[in-house]
């Protein structure tokens, strides 16, 4: 069992539009982190995770999950499964949780221009 506290979390930052905290588990297979997100991330073109499954709950606001064919509507309470390798942006203003698995690292996220 571990126990992280909300004053050991780390914030970060993947743009003005997508900032958050990460709680430092220190686990190979799974990780979490919570993230407010007050417009459109990435910027332009569409992000992916190329290792891990991000399971996705609202805590709060609501907005879309975009790819390339599709668009997902989302309020708060709803949960949003995104495999490992989907190409996606978020448009929206919302403050989401989510565990990912295997643990997510920088090096996994990926931007694409289109």
């Amino acid at each position: 069992m571990k126990l992280v506290k909300y004053k050991d979390a780390v914030k970060f930052s993947n743009s003005d539009k997508c900032t958050g905290l990460e709680y430092p588990l220190n686990d190979k297979d799974i990780n979490f982190s919570m993230a407010t997100i007050t417009g459109r991330y990435p910027e332009k073109g569409f992000c992916t995770n190329e290792e891990c499954k991000e399971l996705i709950y609202v805590i709060n606001g609501s907005g879309t999950l975009n790819k390339k064919e599709e668009v997902i509507e989302f309020e708060k309470g709803d949960v949003i499964l995104i495999d490992k390798k989907e190409k996606y942006f978020w448009d929206g203003n919302c403050t989401i949780i989510m565990p990912c698995t295997p643990a997510w690292n920088p090096e996994q996220h990926k931007l694409f221009d289109n």
